[in-house]
C-alpha cells in the first residue's frame, strides 16, 4: 500500500504542467492591427471584461496614456496614430497594476468604489482599500 507522499507525487505527475503554475489571472494581450494612420485594438471589450472594469474607464485611461483620440466600435477600439503592440500592451499592464491588481495581495479580485471626490480600489480577497488616481 502507498503512503500519502507517494500518492501525492503520483497525482502531481499526471497534472498538466500549465495548470501547476498557480496563477489564475494573466493580463490579457492586445490584438493590434494598423490601418493607415489608425491603430485598432481588436479585443478591447474582452480585455475590459477580463479586468471586470467599465469600458469607459479603461478607454479614458488608454486614450490619456497614448495621448490620442479614439472611439469604441463594437468590441474594438480605434485610436488615431500608429502604436506598436508592445506599447499598447505596456499601457494595459500599467492599467492592471494601477486599477485592477491589489497592491497588498496582488490578486485581481478588486472593484473601484467612488466616495465623494475620491476613488478607492477595494480588494474582495483580502479586504485592503487603497486610493487610486482619477483619470
Amino acid at each position: 500500500m502507498m503512503d500519502y507522499e507517494q500518492l501525492l507525487e503520483r497525482g502531481m505527475e499526471k497534472v498538466p504542467k500549465d495548470v501547476r503554475s498557480g496563477e489564475r489571472f494573466e493580463i490579457p494581450k492586445a490584438k493590434v492591427m494598423r490601418a493607415g494612420a489608425r491603430t485598432i485594438i481588436m479585443n478591447f471589450a474582452d480585455i475590459a471584461s477580463v479586468f471586470r472594469r467599465d469600458q469607459s474607464h479603461f478607454l479614458k485611461f488608454l486614450l490619456k496614456e497614448l495621448a490620442t483620440k479614439g472611439e469604441v466600435d463594437g468590441k474594438r477600439l480605434i485610436v488615431l496614430g500608429n502604436f506598436s503592440e508592445d506599447v499598447v500592451n505596456k499601457k494595459i499592464e500599467l492599467y492592471a497594476k494601477n486599477y485592477v491588481l491589489c497592491p497588498e495581495c496582488k490578486k485581481p479580485d478588486t472593484k473601484l468604489i467612488k466616495e465623494g471626490n475620491y476613488i478607492f480600489l477595494k480588494c474582495e480577497a483580502c479586504g485592503a482599500r487603497h486610493s487610486v488616481q482619477k483619470i
